[in-house]
């Protein structure tokens, strides 16, 4: 299967997981398992969550952040690839003042 981003709609969604600003995301759902291309714009963040059932990867492909990863802060940038096993919390933000944090993202359910 081959999954074009570029094809797919953008879903916006404003302070997801209880994050600031917006996530903006295109995204491939199967029923259980979610592959995403996301985006933070500057100061944007995705809440603090806990991946009851699921665990999830993510790919930092532009710009530079902060990861909250069971409440230590850690800085994240280009390269990087973030894991949050599953019982596990985590929340991601972008901590630049002009480039927004791009990455592709792999939620798997288990």
């Amino acid at each position: 299967m081959i999954i074009r981003f570029d094809e797919m709609d953008l879903t916006v969604l404003p302070a997801f997981k209880g994050g600031e600003k917006e996530y903006r995301a295109k995204m491939f759902f199967d029923g259980s398992n979610r592959i995403m291309r996301g985006t933070l714009i500057p100061g944007a963040s995705i809440g603090m969550h806990t991946h009851e059932d699921s665990s999830e990867t993510i790919f930092i492909i532009k710009g530079q952040g902060a990861l909250i990863d069971e409440g230590e802060r850690k800085k994240v940038s280009e390269g990087d690839c973030l894991y949050c096993p599953k019982g596990h919390t985590h929340s991601l933000k972008n901590t630049s003042e002009q480039d927004n944090l791009v990455f592709y993202a792999v939620v798997a359910k288990q």
